[in-house]
């Protein structure tokens, strides 16, 4: 089935069953075929406190009030060691330490793009291009964009309020749908008018019409089959809610997606196992335990990497937080991830070795790593890898 006729059977089926469950499998990519989800944390996260550095005495004299305390098996609230060196921020153990434990997780320290501006936006735009930093600004063109028209079978979607950049200039109608804070998931005016147009003056205007006019009912009959799934477990708050909606439509539906989190700017009163960055790692890590659990066994055919457009300053502010930084720390996990290590190119963290006395250095390329990583999913060709990463040197860190 394709996608013109998923689109009309969803709007034909609201009208004569408005009952129908949305992940009802009208439209079912291949089975076993790979997916593949982005998740971008907007803010630049604190990486520092999350993979934390705990052999470091360097660390520990440039946060006096916001380090975690080195691993102590008597104190819940101190570092969870993953290695030597580094550990991980307690407030995961219940929730991305399992995945660690299972080998089904992986860490890229030293991560990022060569955007030295420091600034937001020019990063996330950056990240999201998968152009070379010098190659201009194209803002028509996404890397996942590109990456989407290069695949056959793998329908691609954004969990978000509008497409993003990463996804604009695929030459084909990529659909959004808001999940965040809306118990009633909708397609955007946009999406809407992709898919009226579709059937005007055709006959089956008025079902399309009809149909999307159900969608809040069929937002219902989504969260009622994910009531069902659980078995009467509670949902994690937040974002696991909005990731347990993101894994019934990537389970039975699509295979390449995006989705972004807020709220990692942290200048002020950041905080180390409480605080604002506790809260957001706690929910973020509750999230994807929730969505490896409803993919059931598919997780085993998916790949989930988590980026942020960069890190913070390694030394705290005056106020208690971090400013903008540089390199950072990726994620990279799923069923089949070769995880349980400390991935990519990495340096012993003292002064010395920052970036202008401030940040970590970027020693893996994003372009590169997941060039690397998107070879072994779907197997590209380096043509094709240039494709989506122009003029990229594409590293196998043998993540999958």
């Amino acid at each position: 089935m394709n996608r013109r006729e998923f689109l009309l059977a969803a709007a034909t089926s609201a009208v004569a069953a408005p009952a129908l469950s949305f992940s009802g499998r009208l439209f079912a990519a291949p089975a076993n075929s790979p997916r593949f989800l982005f998740v971008f944390l907007r803010g630049g996260y604190d990486c520092n406190n999350f993979l934390v550095p705990y052999s470091s005495d360097f660390y520990y004299e440039s946060r006096p009030t916001i380090a975690i305390a080195k691993p102590d098996a008597n104190n819940p609230n101190t570092t969870i060691p993953l290695d030597a060196n580094w550990g991980m921020n307690p407030v995961l153990r219940d929730s991305i330490y399992p995945l660690w434990q299972k080998k089904q997780i992986a860490f890229i320290p030293f991560a990022g793009t060569d955007d030295l501006s420091r600034s937001h936006f020019e990063t996330q735009d950056n990240i999201e291009r998968g152009d070379p930093s010098d190659q201009g600004s194209n803002y028509r063109s996404g890397f996942l964009a590109r990456l989407s028209g290069l695949l056959t079978g793998v329908p691609a979607i954004a969990f978000t309020n509008s497409l993003p950049l990463s996804f604009q200039g695929a030459g084909k109608d990529v659909p959004n749908i808001s999940l965040k804070g809306d118990t009633k998931a909708h397609f955007d005016e946009r999406q809407s008018a992709i898919l009226a147009g579709m059937y005007k003056n055709t006959s089956l205007a008025s079902a399309a019409a009809d149909g999307l006019s159900l969608r809040s009912t069929v937002s219902m009959d989504l969260q009622n089959e994910m009531v069902a799934a659980s078995r009467g477990a509670p949902n994690a708050s937040g974002f696991a809610q909005e990731t347990q909606r993101i894994a019934t439509l990537m389970r039975d539906q699509y295979r390449l997606g995006f989705v972004d989190v807020g709220g990692w700017d942290t200048h002020v009163n950041q905080g180390n196992v409480t605080g604002g960055l506790a809260n957001n790692l706690r929910n973020l890590g509750e999230g994807l335990a929730a969505y490896a659990a409803a993919l059931g066994n598919e997780w085993n055919n998916t790949t989930v990497v988590v980026v942020s457009e960069f890190g913070r300053t390694f030394r705290e502010n005056g106020d208690r937080g971090t400013d903008h930084g540089h390199g950072t720390v990726h994620w990279v996990l799923g069923g089949k991830v070769n995880g349980g290590r400390i991935a990519g190119e990495q340096v012993a963290v003292n002064q010395q070795n920052l970036l202008q006395n401030r940040d970590y250095k970027v020693l893996n390329n994003y372009r590169d790593v997941y060039s690397g990583l998107l070879a072994r999913v779907w197997g590209l060709r380096g043509d094709q890898l240039q494709t989506v990463f122009p003029q990229a040197r594409p590293r196998d860190l043998q993540l999958v």
